[in-house]
């Protein structure tokens, strides 16, 4: 569900029958009360107006819908997306108007899924346009250089059909990002079966130890911090700048967790 269209489409619906009973109706009425049809939609136009301002140009809520990103946003947690942090751009159609910031390796990016631009997908990103990102042995490296891990204990949680994991916590540095992921070191770096054809996909190379991929102009890899399960670019591709919806940076809300409400993403 588009829900940002739907917001437009009740905006411009109550905005004109507004603006029709201010320069018409209103006259040819003259003392008698206002009509059903005319009253709730002139009672809700400055609301929706306010929510479509904010929710396109500001923030926006999004919910975590599955364990990809464990441990820094677990399944339940309601987020804040900054919208203007990466450009501004028109609301629906997406369509960047101006340059703000790109996108630093390191931060947490909503984006439209590549596959199916009505999803949204969160994911951290690991490549700039012009990167060669290389994953091999559970190791990762950035136009050559390995980037740092230090072991964080383990970590424990059940998945969806209550399958019990076991991984392994380390601490990632992306940057000036310090953030924890997950690793099940019996399980591939990639599962190659997984691998979909996809946009510049000749810019990659995989094998059964890995993979290497070099991210073209206007693009981004992501990748998701519970390693071993996330379906991200390993698997269906880069992400198009124009398909970027925003930073994610605070969890407003937790129904099982309370302590989490405030936490600000790393």
């Amino acid at each position: 569900m588009n829900f940002a269209l739907i917001l437009f489409l009740l905006l411009v619906a109550t905005g004109a029958v507004w603006l029709l009973d201010h320069y018409w109706l209103r006259r040819r009425r003259g003392e008698r009360p206002e009509p059903w049809w005319v009253e709730y939609p002139k009672s809700f136009f400055p609301v929706i107006l306010v929510v479509f301002l904010l929710r396109s140009f500001l923030v926006e809520p999004f919910k975590i819908p599955s364990g990809s990103m464990l441990p820094t946003l677990l399944v339940g947690d309601f987020i804040l997306v900054n919208k203007y942090t990466y450009g501004i751009r028109l609301p629906v159609i997406n369509l960047k108007i101006a340059s703000v910031n790109s996108p630093r390796r390191g931060e947490v990016m909503v984006f439209r899924y590549p596959e199916n631009p009505s999803l949204d997908y969160i994911k951290r990103v690991i490549g700039l346009p012009g990167d060669r990102v290389s994953y091999r042995g559970k190791r990762l490296w950035i136009n050559d250089r390995e980037i740092g891990l230090a072991p964080d204990g383990e970590y424990n949680y059940v998945e969806s059909g209550l399958n019990f994991v076991s991984a392994q916590r380390l601490v990632e540095t992306l940057e000036s990002h310090r953030h924890a992921i997950l690793v099940q070191p019996e399980v591939p770096s990639v599962h190659l079966s997984g691998v979909r054809f996809f946009p510049f996909r000749d810019n990659c190379a995989y094998n059964d130890a890995g993979f290497s991929c070099m991210v073209p102009p206007e693009h981004y890899f992501l990748m998701g911090d519970n390693r071993d399960s996330s379906s991200d670019s390993r698997y269906w591709g880069f992400v198009p700048e124009a398909n970027i919806v925003g930073k994610a940076f605070m969890i407003w809300w937790n129904f099982e967790n309370f302590k989490r409400i405030g936490q600000f993403i790393n």
